[in-house]
């Protein structure tokens, strides 16, 4: 398990120093200059002066890469271009309300998928199963922010049973958590039909093995079977896509951050990018990826801690 750790780790350092890389290279692959797109056209020499020294883009690119690299190993992600504020700070203040809706978007994924995927594995090709097939397709195949815009216009605007837009008040928990049940519906559906497919495929192939068999055979009840044999095996592949999914919907969140105006990660990604706040929008690139690689890592090493196989095979 200790290798299998390293390894993994390796790997993920590896694909977070391609992507600080990456990151650093569509800054000077932009057409023009990166201080006059960054501070405008209006902006006067002396201030584009300022900020060409203080970016270091006199230095050549090398010698710029690594400052940039060295300071995002120390956790420094520079500061925001109008307000002087460290990036680290912006990104901090942020952070939460995206992890809070990545967690309540999957969360309730979970809750709904997994069972709906029991039921249909307990009722091969039934009335049951194909139709929780038929939901579980239309739900993938549907974007997010479709269902984001038609759930806002319909339990918000028409019904008004739920609040549009915002995060709600500061400290006050029912609010905040009656502005979260439409952003979370809308990222969290989609990924219903995809746990609930993963599931449905991984029971109906655990099913088929000798023990699942010998515990029919004793006369065991079908959910007994399932939820208390079956299932333990069965959910490794769903654990993987629950790590990928989680990590998805952290970069996804702009959709929904931008249309329920949230703030956010993805709402301060766009708001970045349409301001040419380059310093902001690779801190917030760079801990997006962070997130993602965490947390693929983590399912990972769930799936490694529960299954002998996987890590024994590396």
């Amino acid at each position: 398990m200790f290798f299998y750790l390293i390894k993994r780790i390796g790997l993920s350092v590896a694909v977070i120093g391609l992507v600080v890389l990456m990151s650093f290279a569509l800054l000077h692959l932009i057409p023009g200059d990166p201080a006059t797109i960054a501070l405008g056209p209006r902006a006067s020499a002396e201030t584009i002066d300022r900020f060409t020294e203080k970016m270091h883009l006199d230095e050549p690119v090398w010698r710029q890469f690594l400052i940039f690299a060295g300071n995002v190993v120390t956790g420094d992600l520079g500061e925001d271009v109008f307000s002087n504020r460290p990036v680290t700070q912006i990104i901090g203040e942020n952070i939460g309300f995206t992890l809070a809706l990545g967690a309540a978007g999957l969360g309730w994924a979970i809750l709904v998928g997994i069972p709906l995927g029991c039921l249909a594995a307990l009722r091969p090709n039934s009335a049951l199963d194909r139709a929780t097939g038929i939901l579980s397709v239309g739900t993938i195949a549907v974007p997010s922010f479709v269902i984001a815009i038609w759930s806002l216009l319909l339990f918000a605007v028409t019904l008004r049973w739920l609040p549009a837009i915002g995060a709600g008040e500061p400290g006050n928990l029912p609010d905040q958590l009656a502005h979260l049940i439409l952003p979370a519906f809308a990222l969290g559906l989609g990924w219903v039909g995809y746990l609930s497919r993963m599931v449905r495929a991984s029971l109906l192939e655990v099913m088929n093995e000798d023990y699942i068999r010998a515990a029919n055979a004793f006369g065991l009840r079908p959910g007994r079977v399932i939820f208390g044999y079956a299932l333990r095996v069965a959910i490794l592949p769903t654990i993987t896509l629950i790590g990928l999914g989680f990590g998805g919907l952290i970069s996804s969140t702009v959709f929904a951050e931008v249309i329920f105006a949230r703030p956010g990660l993805g709402k301060l990604l766009y708001d970045m990018v349409s301001a040419r706040n380059f310093p902001v929008v690779q801190g917030a690139v760079l801990v997006t990826t962070g997130l993602y690689i965490t947390f693929v890592l983590l399912s990972d090493l769930i799936i490694a801690w529960l299954d002998p196989r996987v890590r024994d095979a590396l």
